[in-house]
Protein backbone atom coordinates (compact mmCIF):
# COMPACT_ATOMS: atom_id res chain seq x y z
CA UNK A 1 0.00 0.00 0.00
CA UNK A 2 1.38 3.41 -1.02
CA UNK A 3 1.85 6.39 1.30
CA UNK A 4 -1.50 8.14 1.39
CA UNK A 5 -1.55 11.78 0.37
CA UNK A 6 -4.77 13.05 -1.11
CA UNK A 7 -3.42 16.41 -2.24
CA UNK A 8 -0.34 17.74 -4.01
CA UNK A 9 -0.52 21.52 -3.85
CA UNK A 10 2.27 24.00 -4.65
CA UNK A 11 4.82 21.18 -4.66
CA UNK A 12 3.85 19.72 -1.27
CA UNK A 13 2.09 16.44 -0.50
CA UNK A 14 -0.60 16.85 2.16
CA UNK A 15 -3.57 14.98 3.50
CA UNK A 16 -7.01 15.93 2.27
CA UNK A 17 -9.39 17.28 4.87
CA UNK A 18 -12.45 15.22 3.94
CA UNK A 19 -13.82 11.77 4.62
CA UNK A 20 -11.78 8.61 4.25
CA UNK A 21 -11.37 7.27 0.73
CA UNK A 22 -10.33 3.68 0.06
CA UNK A 23 -9.22 2.11 -3.21
CA UNK A 24 -9.37 -1.67 -3.41
CA UNK A 25 -8.06 -4.16 -5.92
CA UNK A 26 -10.88 -5.33 -8.22
CA UNK A 27 -9.14 -8.73 -8.30
CA UNK A 28 -9.24 -9.64 -4.60
CA UNK A 29 -10.34 -6.59 -2.60
CA UNK A 30 -6.90 -5.80 -1.20
CA UNK A 31 -6.71 -2.23 0.06
CA UNK A 32 -4.31 -0.33 -2.20
CA UNK A 33 -4.82 3.28 -1.13
CA UNK A 34 -6.39 4.79 1.95
CA UNK A 35 -6.53 8.46 2.82
CA UNK A 36 -8.63 11.54 3.41
CA UNK A 37 -10.17 12.89 0.25
CA UNK A 38 -9.93 16.48 -0.91
CA UNK A 39 -12.72 18.87 0.03
CA UNK A 40 -13.83 22.02 -1.75
CA UNK A 41 -11.40 24.00 0.44
CA UNK A 42 -8.53 21.75 -0.65
CA UNK A 43 -9.50 22.20 -4.30
CA UNK A 44 -9.63 25.96 -3.87
CA UNK A 45 -6.08 25.89 -2.46
CA UNK A 46 -4.96 23.89 -5.48
CA UNK A 47 -6.57 26.37 -7.88
CA UNK A 48 -4.92 29.30 -6.09
CA UNK A 49 -1.55 27.57 -6.34
CA UNK A 50 -2.07 26.98 -10.04
CA UNK A 51 -2.90 30.65 -10.63
CA UNK A 52 0.15 31.75 -8.64
CA UNK A 53 2.46 29.56 -10.74
CA UNK A 54 0.98 30.12 -14.20
CA UNK A 55 2.67 33.36 -15.30
CA UNK A 56 6.17 32.13 -14.44
CA UNK A 57 5.53 28.79 -16.16
CA UNK A 58 4.42 30.59 -19.31
CA UNK A 59 7.44 32.92 -19.19
CA UNK A 60 9.78 29.93 -18.81
CA UNK A 61 9.31 29.39 -22.53
CA UNK A 62 8.55 26.46 -24.75
CA UNK A 63 12.08 24.96 -24.80
CA UNK A 64 12.19 24.75 -20.98
CA UNK A 65 8.71 23.26 -20.75
CA UNK A 66 9.51 20.77 -23.49
CA UNK A 67 12.72 19.70 -21.74
CA UNK A 68 10.88 18.92 -18.50
CA UNK A 69 8.20 16.90 -20.27
CA UNK A 70 10.83 15.00 -22.22
CA UNK A 71 12.44 14.08 -18.87
CA UNK A 72 9.04 12.77 -17.78
CA UNK A 73 9.00 10.55 -20.87
CA UNK A 74 12.53 9.40 -20.10
CA UNK A 75 11.53 8.35 -16.58
CA UNK A 76 8.72 6.24 -18.03
CA UNK A 77 11.05 4.74 -20.60
CA UNK A 78 13.66 3.86 -17.99
CA UNK A 79 11.18 2.07 -15.72
CA UNK A 80 7.81 1.39 -17.38
CA UNK A 81 6.91 -1.16 -14.70
CA UNK A 82 6.78 1.56 -12.05
CA UNK A 83 3.55 2.98 -13.43
CA UNK A 84 2.31 -0.21 -15.11
CA UNK A 85 2.34 -2.10 -11.80
CA UNK A 86 0.01 0.34 -10.09
CA UNK A 87 -2.27 0.49 -13.16
CA UNK A 88 -2.67 -3.29 -13.06
CA UNK A 89 -3.14 -3.31 -9.30
CA UNK A 90 -5.86 -0.67 -9.27
CA UNK A 91 -7.74 -1.49 -12.51
CA UNK A 92 -7.07 -5.22 -12.81
CA UNK A 93 -5.72 -4.85 -16.34
CA UNK A 94 -3.48 -7.65 -17.57
CA UNK A 95 0.20 -6.78 -17.23
CA UNK A 96 0.68 -6.60 -21.00
CA UNK A 97 -2.12 -4.09 -21.35
CA UNK A 98 -0.87 -1.86 -18.54
CA UNK A 99 2.48 -1.67 -20.28
CA UNK A 100 0.74 -0.51 -23.47
CA UNK A 101 -0.92 2.24 -21.43
CA UNK A 102 2.43 3.38 -20.08
CA UNK A 103 3.81 3.42 -23.61
CA UNK A 104 0.90 5.69 -24.60
CA UNK A 105 1.62 8.00 -21.65
CA UNK A 106 5.25 8.25 -22.71
CA UNK A 107 4.40 8.64 -26.39
CA UNK A 108 2.03 11.51 -25.64
CA UNK A 109 4.98 13.80 -24.97
CA UNK A 110 6.43 13.56 -28.47
CA UNK A 111 2.98 13.70 -30.02
CA UNK A 112 2.10 16.81 -28.02
CA UNK A 113 5.31 18.53 -29.05
CA UNK A 114 4.44 17.81 -32.69
CA UNK A 115 0.83 18.94 -32.23
CA UNK A 116 1.91 22.15 -30.52
CA UNK A 117 4.27 22.98 -33.36
CA UNK A 118 1.62 22.27 -35.96
CA UNK A 119 -1.45 23.81 -34.29
CA UNK A 120 -0.15 26.41 -31.79
CA UNK A 121 2.74 27.97 -33.63
CA UNK A 122 3.44 31.52 -34.74
CA UNK A 123 2.74 32.64 -38.29
CA UNK A 124 3.35 35.84 -40.23
CA UNK A 125 0.43 37.01 -42.35
CA UNK A 126 1.33 39.73 -44.81
CA UNK A 127 3.55 42.67 -43.92
CA UNK A 128 1.85 43.65 -40.67
CA UNK A 129 -0.20 40.67 -39.49
CA UNK A 130 0.79 37.69 -37.39
CA UNK A 131 -0.78 34.82 -35.47
CA UNK A 132 0.39 33.58 -32.10
CA UNK A 133 -1.12 31.50 -29.30
CA UNK A 134 -1.50 31.98 -25.56
CA UNK A 135 -2.28 29.39 -22.88
CA UNK A 136 -5.83 29.55 -21.54
CA UNK A 137 -4.53 29.72 -17.94
CA UNK A 138 -5.55 27.18 -15.29
CA UNK A 139 -6.90 23.91 -16.68
CA UNK A 140 -8.99 21.60 -14.51
CA UNK A 141 -8.67 17.96 -15.57
CA UNK A 142 -11.22 15.36 -14.43
CA UNK A 143 -9.91 11.92 -15.30
CA UNK A 144 -11.57 8.51 -15.78
CA UNK A 145 -10.78 5.10 -14.29
CA UNK A 146 -10.50 3.01 -17.46
CA UNK A 147 -7.24 4.60 -18.63
CA UNK A 148 -6.34 6.33 -15.38
CA UNK A 149 -2.92 7.48 -16.59
CA UNK A 150 -3.24 7.73 -20.37
CA UNK A 151 -6.45 9.72 -20.79
CA UNK A 152 -5.74 12.31 -18.09
CA UNK A 153 -2.16 12.55 -19.33
CA UNK A 154 -3.50 13.25 -22.81
CA UNK A 155 -4.90 16.51 -21.45
CA UNK A 156 -2.26 17.32 -18.84
CA UNK A 157 0.78 17.14 -21.13
CA UNK A 158 -0.60 19.39 -23.93
CA UNK A 159 -1.80 21.85 -21.30
CA UNK A 160 1.60 22.04 -19.65
CA UNK A 161 3.45 22.31 -22.94
CA UNK A 162 1.30 25.30 -23.95
CA UNK A 163 2.12 27.12 -20.70
CA UNK A 164 -0.96 26.31 -18.64
CA UNK A 165 -1.00 25.10 -15.06
CA UNK A 166 -3.18 22.16 -14.04
CA UNK A 167 -5.45 21.06 -11.22
CA UNK A 168 -6.07 17.33 -11.60
CA UNK A 169 -9.01 15.51 -10.00
CA UNK A 170 -8.67 11.82 -10.90
CA UNK A 171 -11.35 9.18 -10.63
CA UNK A 172 -11.87 8.31 -6.98
CA UNK A 173 -11.53 4.68 -8.09
CA UNK A 174 -7.88 5.11 -9.15
CA UNK A 175 -6.10 7.41 -6.65
CA UNK A 176 -3.00 5.21 -6.53
CA UNK A 177 -2.31 5.65 -10.25
CA UNK A 178 -2.89 9.40 -10.02
CA UNK A 179 -0.49 9.74 -7.12
CA UNK A 180 2.28 7.88 -8.96
CA UNK A 181 1.61 9.82 -12.18
CA UNK A 182 1.99 13.18 -10.44
CA UNK A 183 5.10 11.98 -8.58
CA UNK A 184 6.72 11.22 -11.92
CA UNK A 185 5.86 14.68 -13.25
CA UNK A 186 7.34 16.28 -10.12
CA UNK A 187 10.50 14.16 -10.39
CA UNK A 188 10.87 15.30 -13.99
CA UNK A 189 11.14 18.87 -12.74
CA UNK A 190 7.66 20.35 -13.11
CA UNK A 191 7.84 23.43 -10.83
CA UNK A 192 5.80 23.94 -7.69
CA UNK A 193 2.18 24.81 -8.35
CA UNK A 194 2.28 23.89 -12.04
CA UNK A 195 0.61 20.51 -11.48
CA UNK A 196 -1.69 20.17 -8.48
CA UNK A 197 -3.57 17.03 -7.46
CA UNK A 198 -6.85 16.77 -5.55
CA UNK A 199 -7.92 13.17 -4.94
CA UNK A 200 -11.58 12.98 -4.04
CA UNK A 201 -15.11 12.23 -5.06
CA UNK A 202 -18.10 14.30 -6.02
CA UNK A 203 -17.36 17.27 -3.74
CA UNK A 204 -13.88 17.69 -5.18
CA UNK A 205 -15.13 17.40 -8.76
CA UNK A 206 -17.91 19.92 -8.25
CA UNK A 207 -15.53 22.32 -6.52
CA UNK A 208 -13.11 22.15 -9.44
CA UNK A 209 -15.84 22.89 -11.98
CA UNK A 210 -17.23 25.72 -9.83
CA UNK A 211 -13.79 27.14 -9.08
CA UNK A 212 -11.79 29.95 -10.64
CA UNK A 213 -10.49 27.92 -13.58
CA UNK A 214 -10.12 28.86 -17.23
CA UNK A 215 -10.88 25.46 -18.74
CA UNK A 216 -12.31 22.08 -17.76
CA UNK A 217 -11.37 18.86 -19.57
CA UNK A 218 -13.60 15.93 -18.62
CA UNK A 219 -13.58 12.28 -19.63
CA UNK A 220 -16.35 10.09 -18.24
CA UNK A 221 -20.04 9.28 -18.30
CA UNK A 222 -22.64 11.22 -20.24
CA UNK A 223 -24.62 11.93 -17.06
CA UNK A 224 -21.68 13.58 -15.34
CA UNK A 225 -20.67 15.42 -18.50
CA UNK A 226 -24.12 16.91 -18.88
CA UNK A 227 -24.12 17.95 -15.22
CA UNK A 228 -20.81 19.77 -15.76
CA UNK A 229 -22.21 21.44 -18.87
CA UNK A 230 -25.25 22.66 -16.92
CA UNK A 231 -23.13 23.90 -14.03
CA UNK A 232 -21.07 26.07 -16.39
CA UNK A 233 -24.11 27.76 -17.92
CA UNK A 234 -23.54 31.49 -17.84
CA UNK A 235 -19.75 31.12 -17.67
CA UNK A 236 -18.72 31.35 -21.33
CA UNK A 237 -15.22 32.34 -20.26
CA UNK A 238 -14.59 28.74 -19.09
CA UNK A 239 -13.66 26.50 -22.01
CA UNK A 240 -15.24 23.04 -21.68
CA UNK A 241 -14.00 19.90 -23.41
CA UNK A 242 -16.20 16.80 -22.93
CA UNK A 243 -15.54 13.18 -23.92
CA UNK A 244 -18.43 11.01 -22.77
CA UNK A 245 -18.37 7.57 -24.36
CA UNK A 246 -20.63 5.93 -26.90
CA UNK A 247 -23.05 3.22 -27.97
CA UNK A 248 -20.78 2.28 -30.85
CA UNK A 249 -21.85 0.19 -33.88
CA UNK A 250 -19.72 -2.19 -35.94
CA UNK A 251 -21.19 -3.40 -39.23
CA UNK A 252 -19.96 -6.45 -41.15
CA UNK A 253 -20.78 -5.87 -44.82
CA UNK A 254 -19.02 -8.95 -46.15
CA UNK A 255 -16.99 -11.83 -44.75
CA UNK A 256 -14.10 -12.21 -47.17
CA UNK A 257 -11.76 -13.27 -44.33
CA UNK A 258 -13.72 -14.74 -41.37
CA UNK A 259 -10.67 -15.13 -39.11
CA UNK A 260 -9.56 -11.55 -39.64
CA UNK A 261 -13.13 -10.34 -39.10
CA UNK A 262 -13.36 -12.35 -35.87
CA UNK A 263 -10.14 -10.78 -34.63
CA UNK A 264 -11.59 -7.32 -35.26
CA UNK A 265 -14.87 -8.20 -33.54
CA UNK A 266 -13.15 -9.56 -30.43
CA UNK A 267 -10.79 -6.62 -30.03
CA UNK A 268 -13.61 -4.16 -30.67
CA UNK A 269 -15.95 -5.66 -28.10
CA UNK A 270 -13.81 -7.05 -25.29
CA UNK A 271 -10.44 -5.30 -25.01
CA UNK A 272 -9.97 -3.71 -21.55
CA UNK A 273 -12.90 -5.85 -20.33
CA UNK A 274 -15.18 -3.79 -22.56
CA UNK A 275 -14.29 -0.64 -20.63
CA UNK A 276 -13.07 1.49 -23.51
CA UNK A 277 -15.39 4.26 -24.60
CA UNK A 278 -14.74 3.15 -28.20
CA UNK A 279 -15.69 -0.50 -27.64
CA UNK A 280 -18.30 -1.84 -30.05
CA UNK A 281 -21.62 -2.28 -28.24
CA UNK A 282 -23.72 -3.29 -31.27
CA UNK A 283 -22.51 -5.62 -34.04
CA UNK A 284 -24.44 -6.08 -37.29
CA UNK A 285 -23.82 -9.37 -39.14
CA UNK A 286 -25.44 -10.53 -42.41
CA UNK A 287 -28.27 -13.03 -42.05
CA UNK A 288 -26.66 -15.46 -44.48
CA UNK A 289 -24.61 -18.67 -44.45
CA UNK A 290 -21.39 -16.62 -44.40
CA UNK A 291 -22.79 -14.57 -41.54
CA UNK A 292 -23.72 -17.76 -39.67
CA UNK A 293 -20.17 -19.05 -40.00
CA UNK A 294 -18.68 -15.74 -38.84
CA UNK A 295 -20.96 -15.57 -35.83
CA UNK A 296 -20.10 -19.15 -34.89
CA UNK A 297 -16.37 -18.36 -35.04
CA UNK A 298 -16.88 -15.14 -33.07
CA UNK A 299 -18.72 -17.05 -30.31
CA UNK A 300 -16.20 -19.89 -30.25
CA UNK A 301 -13.24 -17.49 -30.04
CA UNK A 302 -14.91 -15.42 -27.34
CA UNK A 303 -15.55 -18.52 -25.24
CA UNK A 304 -11.81 -19.26 -25.38
CA UNK A 305 -10.72 -15.85 -24.10
CA UNK A 306 -8.91 -16.10 -20.80
CA UNK A 307 -10.29 -13.98 -17.96
CA UNK A 308 -7.92 -13.54 -15.04
CA UNK A 309 -5.72 -11.51 -12.73
CA UNK A 310 -2.99 -9.27 -14.15
CA UNK A 311 -0.01 -11.54 -13.54
CA UNK A 312 -1.61 -14.91 -14.27
CA UNK A 313 0.17 -17.24 -16.68
CA UNK A 314 -0.76 -17.87 -19.39
CA UNK A 315 -1.66 -14.22 -19.69
CA UNK A 316 -5.38 -13.39 -19.74
CA UNK A 317 -6.95 -11.38 -22.53
CA UNK A 318 -9.06 -9.41 -20.07
CA UNK A 319 -9.19 -8.80 -16.36
CA UNK A 320 -12.05 -7.73 -14.12
CA UNK A 321 -14.19 -4.64 -14.53
CA UNK A 322 -13.37 -1.83 -12.14
CA UNK A 323 -15.52 -2.94 -9.16
CA UNK A 324 -17.79 -5.79 -8.10
CA UNK A 325 -20.78 -3.41 -8.21
CA UNK A 326 -19.90 -2.51 -11.81
CA UNK A 327 -19.82 -6.24 -12.60
CA UNK A 328 -23.25 -6.64 -11.03
CA UNK A 329 -24.61 -3.91 -13.29
CA UNK A 330 -23.23 -5.69 -16.35
CA UNK A 331 -24.71 -9.02 -15.23
CA UNK A 332 -28.05 -7.33 -14.55
CA UNK A 333 -27.96 -5.88 -18.07
CA UNK A 334 -27.35 -9.32 -19.56
CA UNK A 335 -30.24 -10.78 -17.55
CA UNK A 336 -32.51 -7.93 -18.66
CA UNK A 337 -31.71 -8.57 -22.32
CA UNK A 338 -32.55 -12.24 -21.90
CA UNK A 339 -35.84 -11.34 -20.21
CA UNK A 340 -36.68 -9.19 -23.25
CA UNK A 341 -36.22 -12.19 -25.53
CA UNK A 342 -32.55 -11.96 -26.51
CA UNK A 343 -30.39 -15.07 -26.60
CA UNK A 344 -27.05 -15.41 -24.86
CA UNK A 345 -24.70 -17.17 -27.27
CA UNK A 346 -21.56 -17.47 -25.13
CA UNK A 347 -21.01 -19.64 -22.08
CA UNK A 348 -21.78 -18.43 -18.57
CA UNK A 349 -20.40 -18.95 -15.06
CA UNK A 350 -16.90 -19.68 -13.78
CA UNK A 351 -16.19 -16.12 -12.61
CA UNK A 352 -17.44 -13.95 -9.76
CA UNK A 353 -16.77 -10.69 -7.94
CA UNK A 354 -15.58 -8.04 -10.40
CA UNK A 355 -14.91 -10.61 -13.12
CA UNK A 356 -17.38 -10.93 -15.99
CA UNK A 357 -17.02 -13.39 -18.84
CA UNK A 358 -17.12 -11.74 -22.29
CA UNK A 359 -20.69 -12.12 -23.46
CA UNK A 360 -22.35 -12.08 -26.87
CA UNK A 361 -26.14 -11.58 -26.98
CA UNK A 362 -28.22 -12.10 -30.10
CA UNK A 363 -30.73 -9.25 -29.87
CA UNK A 364 -32.03 -9.39 -33.45
CA UNK A 365 -35.45 -7.76 -33.68
CA UNK A 366 -35.41 -6.50 -30.08
CA UNK A 367 -35.69 -2.80 -29.27
CA UNK A 368 -32.87 -1.76 -26.97
CA UNK A 369 -32.28 1.30 -24.83
CA UNK A 370 -29.74 3.71 -26.29
CA UNK A 371 -27.29 3.34 -23.41
CA UNK A 372 -23.59 2.68 -22.97
CA UNK A 373 -23.04 -0.49 -20.96
CA UNK A 374 -19.46 -0.32 -19.73
CA UNK A 375 -18.33 -3.93 -19.68
CA UNK A 376 -17.57 -7.02 -21.79
CA UNK A 377 -21.00 -7.49 -23.35
CA UNK A 378 -22.04 -6.90 -26.94
CA UNK A 379 -25.31 -7.37 -28.82
CA UNK A 380 -25.47 -8.95 -32.27
CA UNK A 381 -28.11 -7.97 -34.82
CA UNK A 382 -28.65 -10.03 -37.98
CA UNK A 383 -29.69 -8.13 -41.09
CA UNK A 384 -30.70 -8.83 -44.69
CA UNK A 385 -30.30 -5.37 -46.23
CA UNK A 386 -27.07 -3.40 -45.78
CA UNK A 387 -28.78 -0.01 -46.10
CA UNK A 388 -31.09 -0.95 -43.23
CA UNK A 389 -28.10 -2.09 -41.19
CA UNK A 390 -26.39 1.26 -41.75
CA UNK A 391 -29.56 3.10 -40.72
CA UNK A 392 -29.88 1.00 -37.56
CA UNK A 393 -26.20 1.54 -36.77
CA UNK A 394 -26.69 5.30 -37.06
CA UNK A 395 -29.78 5.26 -34.81
CA UNK A 396 -28.14 6.50 -31.60
CA UNK A 397 -27.83 9.75 -29.72
CA UNK A 398 -24.12 9.03 -29.28
CA UNK A 399 -21.44 9.73 -31.84
CA UNK A 400 -18.03 8.57 -30.71
CA UNK A 401 -16.89 5.54 -32.75
CA UNK A 402 -18.19 3.33 -35.54
CA UNK A 403 -16.67 0.62 -37.67
CA UNK A 404 -17.21 -1.24 -40.92
CA UNK A 405 -15.79 -4.53 -42.18
CA UNK A 406 -15.97 -4.59 -45.98
CA UNK A 407 -13.85 -5.23 -49.06
CA UNK A 408 -15.85 -2.71 -51.13
CA UNK A 409 -14.67 0.92 -50.87
CA UNK A 410 -18.12 2.11 -51.95
CA UNK A 411 -19.59 0.57 -48.78
CA UNK A 412 -17.28 2.73 -46.68
CA UNK A 413 -18.17 5.86 -48.65
CA UNK A 414 -21.85 5.18 -47.98
CA UNK A 415 -21.21 4.29 -44.33
CA UNK A 416 -19.40 7.58 -43.67
CA UNK A 417 -22.30 9.55 -45.14
CA UNK A 418 -24.82 7.80 -42.89
CA UNK A 419 -22.85 7.62 -39.65
CA UNK A 420 -22.24 10.66 -37.45
CA UNK A 421 -19.23 9.97 -35.26
CA UNK A 422 -15.81 11.36 -34.44
CA UNK A 423 -13.97 8.08 -35.09
CA UNK A 424 -14.97 5.96 -38.13
CA UNK A 425 -12.82 2.92 -38.92
CA UNK A 426 -12.67 0.49 -41.83
CA UNK A 427 -11.40 -3.09 -41.43
CA UNK A 428 -9.86 -2.47 -38.02
CA UNK A 429 -11.27 -2.42 -34.47
CA UNK A 430 -13.45 0.44 -33.30
CA UNK A 431 -10.96 0.67 -30.44
CA UNK A 432 -8.14 1.58 -32.82
CA UNK A 433 -7.17 5.25 -32.55
CA UNK A 434 -4.06 7.00 -33.81
CA UNK A 435 -2.24 9.46 -31.57
CA UNK A 436 -1.62 11.55 -34.70
CA UNK A 437 -5.36 12.14 -35.13
CA UNK A 438 -8.04 13.97 -33.15
CA UNK A 439 -10.09 11.90 -30.72
CA UNK A 440 -13.61 12.63 -29.55
CA UNK A 441 -17.24 12.53 -30.51
CA UNK A 442 -20.43 14.43 -31.17
CA UNK A 443 -23.98 14.18 -29.89
CA UNK A 444 -24.12 12.60 -26.45
CA UNK A 445 -20.46 11.63 -26.86
CA UNK A 446 -18.98 15.11 -26.60
CA UNK A 447 -19.14 18.78 -27.44
CA UNK A 448 -16.99 19.00 -30.58
CA UNK A 449 -13.77 19.39 -28.57
CA UNK A 450 -11.68 16.40 -29.71
CA UNK A 451 -8.74 15.27 -27.65
CA UNK A 452 -5.86 13.24 -29.07
CA UNK A 453 -3.68 15.28 -31.43
CA UNK A 454 -6.26 18.08 -31.33
CA UNK A 455 -5.97 18.58 -27.56
CA UNK A 456 -3.59 21.39 -28.49
CA UNK A 457 -6.65 23.31 -29.69
CA UNK A 458 -8.35 23.64 -26.31
CA UNK A 459 -5.27 24.39 -24.18
CA UNK A 460 -4.29 27.52 -26.12
CA UNK A 461 -6.18 30.27 -27.90
CA UNK A 462 -5.17 32.14 -31.06
CA UNK A 463 -4.17 35.79 -30.91
CA UNK A 464 -4.37 37.85 -34.11
CA UNK A 465 -1.91 40.74 -34.16
CA UNK A 466 -1.47 43.79 -36.38
CA UNK A 467 1.84 45.61 -35.87
CA UNK A 468 3.48 48.58 -37.58
CA UNK A 469 7.10 49.63 -37.12
CA UNK A 470 6.19 53.18 -36.14
CA UNK A 471 3.12 54.93 -34.82
CA UNK A 472 2.78 57.16 -37.90
CA UNK A 473 2.61 54.07 -40.15
CA UNK A 474 -0.58 52.98 -38.45
CA UNK A 475 -2.35 56.34 -38.69
CA UNK A 476 -4.88 56.75 -41.48
CA UNK A 477 -6.51 60.09 -42.36
CA UNK A 478 -9.67 60.74 -40.37
CA UNK A 479 -12.58 61.59 -42.61
CA UNK A 480 -15.09 64.22 -41.57
CA UNK A 481 -13.01 66.50 -39.32
CA UNK A 482 -14.05 70.12 -39.06
CA UNK A 483 -11.40 72.49 -40.37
Amino acid sequence: MMSMHGCFVAGTWTEGSGAELISESPVDGTVLWRGAEATSADVDRAIQAAHAAQAAWERAGLPARREILERFAQLLDADPQRLATVISAETGKPAWESLTEVAAVKGKVALSIAAHAERNGNETVGATGSLTHRPVGVVGVLGPFNFPAHLANGQIVPALLAGNTVVYKPSELTPLVAQEHVKLLAEAGVPEGVVNLAIGGREAGEALVAGNVDAIAFTGSVGTGRAIHRSLAGRPEVLLALEMGGNNPLVVADVADPSAATNILVRSAFITAGQRCTCARRIYIPDSPDGDALLAEFVETTDRLRVGAPLEEPAPFLGPVITASAADRVRDHIADLVRKGATQLTRTGEVSGAFVRPTIIDATGITLDDDEVFGPVVTVHRYQDLDHAFADAADTSFGLAAGLISSDPKDFEHFQRVIKAGVINLNCPTTGASGRLPFGGVGASGNHRPAGFAAADFVAYPVARMAYDEVRDAVAPIVGLES
